[in-house]
């Protein structure tokens, strides 16, 4: 069984990791019940902050802001909006940025984004827009000064880099916009995250470079989208799957062993910040916390 021993208690425990989630503005009213139950469900756990995605193109722009305010007026968390360059001009993505900031958001997560067409097709930026990420991070620096700015990392290179001399060209320059944080796409062999932060750091780039790790809710569907940006799924993940396609109970017990075994991991070789994409569900990644002796804070304040 994969190694999920949680910290031990008492005095001598080790350092606990410092987490944070990822959501995706709701469709629906039922979408945006179920979010807000998952708020309600992962806030106790005291993450570091908690970003929401930007759709494609801005589609889920409104949302996105909607979600982040009510945040920030309902709960103590501390959110990150999701910016990208795709699909508006440079003032339209400055009055978003002065949007936020006017409402109390300090951290922006800074993306080039998907090419409005979708995924593998060339990526066409707006003609007045910011055409790079490092723009995108410089405009908004310039901008508000006290915005705190986080950044994508690939360590299996972004499918668009010539290779990965190139792909960290493009994460110094962003560095160097002023960036703060790289959260990496997501990734199931430590093995390729362990490399690529050698890499990083032979490159004398010294940000944290936060692990982006993702619960299988639904394997055969992660799989398909997680292999079309670019990331490897092992066929030790596939064969722990097998047979499970009509077995979601059972699904989810593996899902987070593995995923706790992966984290639990990592944390041994010191890495000690994670970063959950949490598809909008609490179960696995509470549970994955669980595991790893977090508790809930105000079971924490109470013991």
């Amino acid at each position: 069984m994969t190694d999920v021993t949680p910290p031990t208690d008492g005095p001598r425990a080790p350092k606990l990791p410092k987490i944070s989630f990822e959501f995706f503005p709701p469709k629906t009213e039922e979408m945006e019940r179920n979010l807000w139950d998952t708020i309600k469900r992962l806030a106790p756990l005291d993450p570091n902050f908690v970003s929401v995605t930007y759709g494609a193109g801005g589609s889920t722009r409104e949302r996105t802001h909607a979600t982040i305010v009510r945040m920030l007026r309902e709960t103590d968390l501390l959110p990150a909006a999701h910016l990208t360059c795709v699909g508006a001009s440079r003032t339209e993505i400055d009055e978003v940025v002065d949007r936020y900031h006017d409402a109390g958001v300090r951290h922006v997560v800074a993306l080039r984004g998907d090419p409005a067409s979708g995924i593998g097709t060339p990526f066409v930026a707006h003609p007045d827009g910011y055409q790079t990420s490092p723009e995108l991070v410089a405009g908004i620096k310039k901008r508000h000064g006290d915005i705190e700015v986080s950044v994508s990392a690939y360590p299996e290179k972004h499918p668009e880099a010539r290779d990965f001399d190139a792909d960290i060209d493009t994460l110094q320059a962003k560095v160097d916009a002023g960036a703060a944080r790289a959260i990496t796409q997501v990734f199931f062999d430590n093995e390729f995250y362990l490399r690529y932060l050698d890499r990083v750091r032979a490159r004398n780039i010294e940000i944290p470079i936060v692990p982006g790790i993702m619960p299988m809710h639904n394997f055969k569907q992660a799989r398909n989208f997680v292999t079309r940006t670019g990331t490897t799924v092992p066929d030790w993940l596939a064969q722990k799957f097998d047979g499970l396609d009509n077995d979601a109970d059972t699904r989810k017990l593996v899902a987070a062993t593995v995923a706790a075994g992966q984290v639990q991991k990592l944390f041994k070789h010191g890495v000690d910040t994670f970063h959950f994409y949490t598809m909008n569900r609490a179960d696995l990644v509470f549970t994955i916390c669980h595991l790893l002796g977090i508790r809930p804070k105000a079971t924490q304040e109470a013991a």
